[in-house]
């Protein structure tokens, strides 16, 4: 397994109570190398819910299995779907809930799968009052469902910030991610990304503001460094380009 920078792999990581970070193996998208990380929050009855789900071993089997019973799989948008059907097969009773584009997107990449249900504006039952949901408005082409564990005031996003440490990348990547944007300590949303909201900046500003009245402690990303404190300046720093 390719080293990440964020070791040990496949071990849930407490970041507060009932809620932990699980960072997988390294995935190339578009030639380049990608860490991954998913999050599990264990719900008032017992049931875990799984963020972004990264690829499972063995290993991560049994230690997610130690933490609660999977009920929920979430693809929170049109990139992270990938391993959402092996934990569905290993996870029987679990239920997966796709955001929009994701379902045509795995079809039209002759990926056999299927959700049970869409992600929508707000939270279903399942996880109403426990965690806080919506999809960000403002682009046709990346539509990202957000979600803040309330409990722990965990903003949980996946592509809208990344955050990549120049030092855990190969040599040759280091150059790239400052010219993208995404370089810690000033990660933000991807250039390319970002274009894709040039006519729904308003919507978007709506939004992000919507993210920072949740007021979270904590914002845990997809990819690079998430953080751990000062969240609700984190996000005003990172959507500085939309807010001001």
């Amino acid at each position: 397994m390719t080293p990440t920078g964020y070791e040990p792999l496949d071990t849930p990581k407490p970041v507060g109570d009932d809620i932990w970070l699980v960072d997988g193996p390294a995935i190339r998208f578009y030639g380049m190398p990608f860490s991954t990380r998913a999050t599990i929050v264990r719900l008032a009855s017992g049931d875990l819910w799984v963020h972004s789900p990264t690829k499972l071993s063995p290993d991560l089997t049994a230690r997610v299995t130690a933490l609660g019973r999977v009920r929920y799989l979430v693809a929170p948008n049109w990139i992270h779907y990938a391993y959402v059907g092996e934990w569905a097969e290993a996870f029987p009773e679990a239920e997966s809930w796709a955001a929009p584009g994701v379902a045509a997107r795995a079809q039209r990449h002759g990926m056999d799968m299927t959700f049970d249900d869409d992600l929508r504006q707000d939270a279903p039952e399942a996880w109403a009052g426990e965690i806080d949901q919506m999809i960000v408005r403002g682009s046709d082409v990346h539509r990202e469902a957000v979600f803040h564990h309330r409990a722990s005031r965990t903003l949980i996003l996946t592509d809208l910030i990344e955050n990549f440490e120049p030092a855990k990348l190969p040599w040759w990547f280091r150059w790239i991610v400052p010219i993208v944007g995404v370089a810690d300590p000033d990660g933000k949303m991807p250039r390319d990304m970002r274009a894709t909201f040039r006519r729904g900046r308003d919507a978007l500003r709506e939004d992000v503001e919507r993210m920072i009245g949740w007021a979270p402690d904590r914002v845990i990303l997809a990819h690079g460094r998430w953080y751990d404190q000062d969240g609700v300046a984190e996000l005003r720093r990172a959507f500085r380009w939309v807010l001001d």
